[in-house]
């Protein structure tokens, strides 16, 4: 499958209906996805990136079909990771002599991949790639999300190919911006930066704004994976850059895990007491045993506050609860405010293990949360009431 963008550029990758996690199993992608490699022509021909490599043959093949694979001029890796260079080395096999134009981590990342002498040009930001009345601008997008990352910018069609920076996980037929459901659009662009791109929002922030001195314009953003910005292109960089800056809405998330309820009945009368000192603050709870943990850290990163619950099991916290905390420690949130709570029988180290875990994340603690022993009955769920109630005041 191929289709034009504009003349001379064409999008030549693979449409996953299939997947549902990624990253092995760290991702889960709900709507599918997409491997969005491009096929720039002019008096010379560049194709940019491939696909995932059990696609590898399929995308080759197809693309042969396209073009004499010989007429190639140019291949261009923007990313060593295996959803956009897994089909370099079928392809390589056929046109060995070829170049293959990385930065210098690229060539460290592709030759630890594949462990090929392929003919490597490396390049770096402003280095220009002619294609004849066009040229290829690079632009090196260090840890965006990988140290081997960058961009590319097509002059005359100012087209930004932005690897996976301003991409999302959706499969679908309509590959433009304006052509799908808008919420979905930005629920899946949301979840992509808050589980990808949080950790690196600094450099985020440091290379939009170093691609918009450029004052160049910018008619298409094409990512690497899902759909391909045409309809205002640089609103998705407008979102980055409010994403990237600490971003919160007026939402407080309540995520426990529970054996025998307990501890879920905290939650909900914690979120009571919230409600009720606060009316216009958006409050959600979530059982992280029984949702996905992409979508509750996407709420975490939509939070300014936070509340963590597990009853105690073996002086520890529950599983699923362990999880979560590995995931948005790494994630590096900033400006977030968080309590822990919790049921227990004898012991009780629930709430201070999520406590200790959450500070070290990062997150502002609110007291040193609040615990009940075995079932809550009417006093303990009063006194979760007034907890709630405490911790909307004070955040």
């Amino acid at each position: 499958m191929k289709f034009e963008i504009t003349p001379g550029v064409d999008w030549v990758g693979k449409i996953d209906w299939e997947l549902r996690k990624f990253h092995g199993e760290e991702y889960s992608t709900h709507r599918g996805s997409s491997y969005n490699a491009y096929l720039v022509r002019d008096e010379k021909t560049a194709l940019i990136d491939t696909v995932w490599s059990p696609f590898a043959k399929e995308f080759v093949n197809n693309l042969d079909k396209e073009i004499d694979l010989n007429q190639i001029d140019y291949v261009i890796a923007n990313h060593a990771e295996m959803d956009h260079s897994g089909a370099l080395p079928f392809l390589m096999h056929r046109i060995p002599d070829k170049p293959v134009y990385c930065t210098a981590n690229g060539l460290k990342s592709l030759k630890g991949h594949y462990h090929k002498d392929w003919n490597f040009q490396v390049v770096k930001t402003g280095d220009k790639l002619s294609l004849g009345k066009k040229e290829l601008i690079f632009v090196e997008a260090m840890m965006l999300h990988w140290p081997d990352s960058m961009m590319e910018y097509l002059t005359g069609d100012a087209i930004l190919f932005s690897n996976d920076a301003f991409g999302q996980h959706i499969a679908t037929e309509h590959m433009f911006n304006d052509l799908v459901d808008q919420s979905e659009l930005f629920e899946e662009a949301t979840k992509y930066y808050a589980n990808i791109l949080t950790p690196f929002s600094p450099l985020v922030t440091k290379k939009i704004n170093e691609v918009v001195a450029f004052n160049l314009p910018v008619n298409f953003i094409c990512p690497s994976h899902g759909v391909i910005w045409r309809d205002n292109p640089l609103q998705i960089a407008q979102k980055y850059l409010q994403w990237a800056a600490d971003y919160q809405e007026n939402q407080i998330s309540i995520i426990y895990d529970t054996m025998w309820d307990g501890t879920r009945m905290l939650a909900e009368h914690i979120a009571r007491g919230i409600k009720q000192a606060d009316d216009k603050v958006t409050v959600k709870l979530f059982n992280i045993s029984r949702r996905d943990i992409n979508d509750v850290v996407t709420e975490v990163f939509k939070s300014k506050a936070i509340l963590l619950g597990s009853p105690t099991i073996n002086k520890g916290i529950l599983n699923a609860m362990s999880a979560l905390i590995e995931m948005i420690t790494g994630l590096k949130f900033k400006k977030k405010k968080a309590a822990a709570f919790g049921c227990y029988g004898w012991s009780g180290e629930s709430v201070k293990i999520l406590t200790d875990h959450l500070s070290k994340a990062g997150f502002e603690m609110i007291g040193d949360g609040f615990k009940a022993m075995w079932q809550p009955g009417d006093e303990a769920l009063a006194q979760a009431l007034a907890f709630g109630k405490d911790f909307a005041g004070k955040v």
